[in-house]
């Protein structure tokens, strides 16, 4: 049983019917990406648009590192499988969409003639990318305009510069860059570096003024959990569907992403007219505290304490009375009032959380969320503290409850150059920044709960801040990691719940 060739019918998302065999559009959005995710979002997207006739876009797939998928992508013809399960409205729905727009997929670290050209050709127009929040980086690196260079931002700057020369200078065509990488300001910081690396390489006055002056670098905010390859399913999904697929990517019903930028850009890629997620507004910055507050804040306030009670995923603990009882306490009663849009925006975002976050389709380990957890909760957890502070002249209960799960989630000891920790369950690995390890288990290390709080709280350099000047915050995380000391995370969960 083989993938369908271009020319068959394929089910489609939305009741949609597509056709793989559609007009082979040309080429107008480049992918810096092959992962799963840019598969199921952005790929996913514009194929639903395409298959509307509300767009006409054809995409190609560079991988962003000499390992990737091009090669598996070349061998399908493009095409891969987008299965969507989650919960809506208390019922279990999904859709499955063979994707189609993806016309050509290259490893540029051995086709960079053919990325170079790409880039200048006039027909492309959009520029997506997810490299990881590590790849939206400055590294210094020599112009070599027949080689591929290693960095993205290098990247972006060397296809830029062929642009510009291969298609008139001051006068060729911009392009709209739209990363999905998951950092603040990531069309901001991503324009900046390229300015540095075009400086460095000495392209020129009218290339800078071009660069800033006709392409487009926008910040974007995306959400959608996608687990990727269903390792687990795949030979049962074969026989249901009739045909092998390699590629297949899995992921939630939910989306959004929202886009920085103007209204004239919003027509020229028309998601949003397809019924999609798809937000264009010219300030994202309630969009993505509203995330951060209250999904990602949510999680890292319940995650650390989860598995400390003995739960290994997000959907036992939502399944969990205690765990489950507090994360609703802490969401709608501590951090959903303090997120800046209308009431009735935050309460329908966070029962959507509630409704993701017990999806059944979806394994997300709390062991992975527990990676680097102190700047998590200094990002997504700490504003919220303060505001609640600011408001009622006290912390609330149950994040300062999570700030003690999370400082007994990091009370272990070095193995083997490795720091970790033991529950009931056994022993488990404390991945964070080698100098938030060194002080967390300095912290811990007379074992002595009723101080921990006081040496770790006033480190600006853990917290940014010193954390004791907020009112009743010292004194509380004392209380719950005496709590868990003496009875167990569990009781002193049950306890964090009778006093949020």
């Amino acid at each position: 049983m083989e993938l369908p060739q271009r020319g068959r019918l394929a089910e489609g998302a939305y009741g949609v019917a597509h056709t793989p065999g559609a007009p082979a559009y040309p080429v107008n959005i480049l992918q810096i990406g092959d992962g799963n995710f840019l598969r199921a979002f952005v790929d996913w997207m514009v194929d639903v648009c395409n298959g509307q006739g509300l767009f006409r876009g054809g995409v190609a797939i560079a991988q962003p590192l000499p390992q990737g998928i091009a090669p598996r992508l070349a061998e399908q013809d493009g095409l891969f499988t987008v299965l969507l399960r989650g919960v809506e409205g208390a019922k279990v729905v999904q859709s499955r969409r063979m994707v189609s727009c993806v016309r050509t997929a290259l490893n540029p670290y051995e086709q960079w003639a053919a990325m170079r050209g790409l880039a200048a050709d006039p027909a492309l127009r959009f520029v997506v990318s997810n490299t990881t929040e590590a790849g939206i980086a400055d590294a210094e690196e020599p112009f070599a305009p027949e080689a591929c260079p290693a960095g993205f931002p290098a990247k972006v700057a060397a296809l830029l510069a062929a642009r510009f020369k291969a298609l008139g200078g001051r006068h060729a065509p911009g392009l709209v860059f739209l990363p999905c990488e998951l950092i603040e300001a990531n069309g901001a910081r991503l324009r900046a570096i390229v300015r540095l690396h075009a400086e460095r390489w000495g392209l020129g006055r009218d290339f800078q003024d071009w660069l800033a002056g006709t392409n487009h670098f926008l910040d974007t905010l995306v959400d959608r959990i996608v687990p990727g390859y269903p390792a687990a399913e795949a030979a049962s999904l074969t026989a249901e569907w009739g045909y092998d697929d390699a590629l297949i990517t899995t992921g939630e019903p939910f989306h959004i992403w929202v886009i920085q930028g103007p209204a004239e850009l919003a027509e020229a890629l028309p998601l949003h007219k397809a019924g999609l997620n798809v937000v264009w507004t010219d300030d994202l910055t309630p969009y993505r505290t509203r995330k951060v507050r209250i999904l990602n804040g949510a999680h890292t306030a319940s995650a650390l304490a989860a598995f400390a009670a003995g739960l290994d995923t997000v959907q036992q603990m939502m399944e969990d009375a205690d765990v489950s009882a507090f994360l609703r306490g802490v969401m709608f009663r501590e951090i959903v009032p303090f997120v800046p849009l209308s009431e009735a925006e935050r309460q329908a975002y966070a029962q959507t959380i509630v409704e993701r976050f017990s999806n059944p389709f979806i394994r997300h380990e709390l062991i992975s969320i527990a990676l680097n957890s102190v700047s998590k909760w200094s990002v997504r957890v700490l504003p919220t503290v303060k505001d609640f502070a600011a408001a009622h002249g006290s912390v609330p209960a149950g994040l300062a409850f999570s700030l003690a799960a999370l400082l007994w989630f990091y009370r272990g000891r070095m193995v083997d150059g490795a720091y970790v920790g033991t529950r009931a369950a056994g022993k488990y690995p404390i991945r964070d920044e080698a100098a938030v390890i060194a002080k967390l288990a300095a912290a811990w290390q007379d074992g002595d709960a009723s101080r921990v709080a006081a040496r770790v709280l006033p480190d600006a350099t853990l917290w940014g801040e010193d954390l004791t000047v907020l009112p009743g915050l010292a004194a509380r995380v004392t209380e719950g990691l005496g709590a868990i000391a003496s009875g167990g995370v569990r009781a002193a969960l049950r306890q964090a719940i009778a006093t949020e």
